[in-house]
């Protein structure tokens, strides 16, 4: 590959044999360089892609304002994150993330903080991207020797979940809201205190994040399948009176009627819940 663009000294274009745009860093790797030339290839620390031609341009943009060593730690964390959650994360986040550390650093410069109010829902709900986000602040602090506030992890991890669900921040922060508010409707009707670290409960609240992430963006799952549903509905009351429940809440927040289909996944995961909770609270 030989040099397409130079965006600064450290980060540059290059087009592979298809004619595609890569993103090329490392430190000085630009310097004293001109489109047309080879590169060396030991002096890099990281190639990708952005399909989206807009992600690029604001990419391109920031590494021009960005120090570099915010840049690099920052993609190194996005490679460690994918590996980690075992998921493709939508492109965007080599924007946002950036973006988000750099004016982190910036606010804490300034004696600036945010709070972020949703940090006990988030650390709850999505635990996996909570401790990676707690990764990051360690690896930004060993680069910048500034060691983010806490509730910076909060952001972070927001960050993470947009880019798996691929959702924009203020949906994602719905989301989160309205997963914890079903979470105390089930709680208290089921009469169970959870435990956060079985098969279960994890199946629950990952339907639940889709579930609300459904009802959102207005894609509820509905098919022909309704005699499973009154099967479902007779067998199971106590789960379905807990299901017609969360579909009363759904209703009155969102004015949306819940599916056969949603309510027949909602009696399912509840009924699995309840018997797995009760079994562990006799046990005790």
């Amino acid at each position: 590959m030989r040099i397409h663009k130079i965006l600064n000294n450290n980060v540059i274009i290059m087009k592979d044999e298809d004619g595609t745009e890569q993103v090329i860093m490392g430190k000085g790797i630009g310097f004293k360089k001109s489109a047309g030339e080879s590169l060396d290839m030991t002096k890099v620390d990281k190639v990708f892609h952005l399909e989206d031609a807009g992600l690029q341009q604001h990419f391109n943009s920031l590494s021009n304002e960005v120090p570099y060593p915010i840049l690099k730690v920052t993609e190194e964390f996005i490679d460690i994150a994918k590996k980690k959650l075992n998921q493709k994360l939508n492109e965007s986040l080599h924007v946002s993330l950036v973006d988000h550390i750099f004016h982190a650093l910036k606010r804490h410069q300034n004696g600036q903080s945010i709070t972020n109010s949703l940090i006990w829902e988030i650390n709850r709900l999505y635990p996996n991207e909570f401790e990676l986000a707690k990764d990051l602040l360690d690896m930004v602090e060993q680069e910048t020797a500034v060691r983010l506030p806490a509730d910076e992890a909060g952001f972070i991890a927001m960050h993470l979940i947009n880019a798996e669900m691929n959702e924009e921040m203020n949906t994602t922060v719905a989301i989160t809201k309205e997963v914890s508010a079903i979470l105390k409707i089930v709680k208290y009707h089921l009469g169970i205190e959870y435990d956060e670290e079985s098969l279960n409960f994890f199946r629950f609240l990952t339907h639940l994040k889709f579930f609300v992430q459904r009802i959102t963006n207005g894609t509820l799952l509905d098919s022909e399948d309704h005699d499973l549903y009154l099967l479902m509905k007779k067998k199971y009351p106590l789960a379905y009176e807990c299901a017609k429940k969360i579909a009363d809440y759904v209703y009155n927040t969102f004015h949306m009627d819940l599916t056969s289909e949603e309510m027949l996944y909602l009696v399912i995961h509840l009924k699995r819940l309840y018997t797995r909770e009760k079994t562990l609270s006799k046990k005790d």
